[in-house]
C-alpha cells in the first residue's frame, strides 16, 4: 500500500475520533493506529528502495548518455580531423596540378620556340639554296642570252 495512502487514512482516524468532552483530546483506538503504523513501516522502506532503484536507473542512464555524448564528440572530433586533413590533401593536390601546368605552360613555350628555331633555320637554308638557284638559273639564262646575241652578230 502506498505511505500516502497510509497516511490519510491516520489523518482520517484523527479526524473522526471521538472528542473527550471538556477537552481538546480526542479517543482513538490504539490498535488501529499501530496497524496504520506497522504499514507504514512495511512500506516506507519498499518504496525507499524503489525511490533508490529509480536514482540507480537514472544515474546510469546519464553515465550512458555522457558516454554516448563522448563517443560522438570524439566522433565528430576525428570526423573534422580527417576533413581536414583531406581539404589539405585537395589543397596539395591543387597546388601540384599548378604547378604541373606551369611546368607544362614552359616546356611547352621551350618547344614551341625550338620548332620555331628549326623551322627558321629549315626555311634560312631553303632561301639560301633557292638564291643559288636563282642565281644559277639567271646566269643560265644570261649565258643563254649572250649565244642568242653571238648567233645574231654572227652572219
Amino acid at each position: 500500500m502506498d505511505v500516502l495512502v497510509l497516511i490519510d487514512k491516520l489523518d482520517d482516524l484523527i479526524h473522526n475520533a471521538r472528542s473527550v468532552p471538556l477537552t481538546d483530546s480526542v479517543m482513538i483506538d490504539r490498535e488501529e493506529i499501530y496497524d496504520i503504523l506497522d504499514q507504514m513501516r512495511s512500506t516506507i522502506p519498499e518504496e525507499i528502495k524503489q525511490a533508490r532503484w529509480i536514482v540507480k536507473e537514472r544515474q546510469e542512464m546519464l553515465a550512458e548518455a555522457k558516454q554516448e555524448a563522448d563517443r560522438l564528440l570524439a566522433e565528430a572530433h576525428e570526423r573534422a580531423e580527417n576533413l581536414a586533413s583531406d581539404t589539405e590533401v585537395v589543397r596539395l593536390a591543387e597546388k601540384n596540378a599548378q604547378q604541373i601546368m606551369e611546368d607544362a605552360r614552359d616546356q611547352e613555350r621551350q618547344i614551341r620556340l625550338s620548332a620555331e628555331d628549326y623551322a627558321d633555320g629549315v626555311l634560312g637554308s631553303l632561301e639560301t639554296n633557292l638564291d643559288k638557284f636563282i642565281a644559277a638559273v639567271r646566269r643560265g639564262r644570261e649565258r643563254l642570252q649572250g649565244r642568242e646575241e653571238d648567233e645574231d652578230l654572227q652572219p
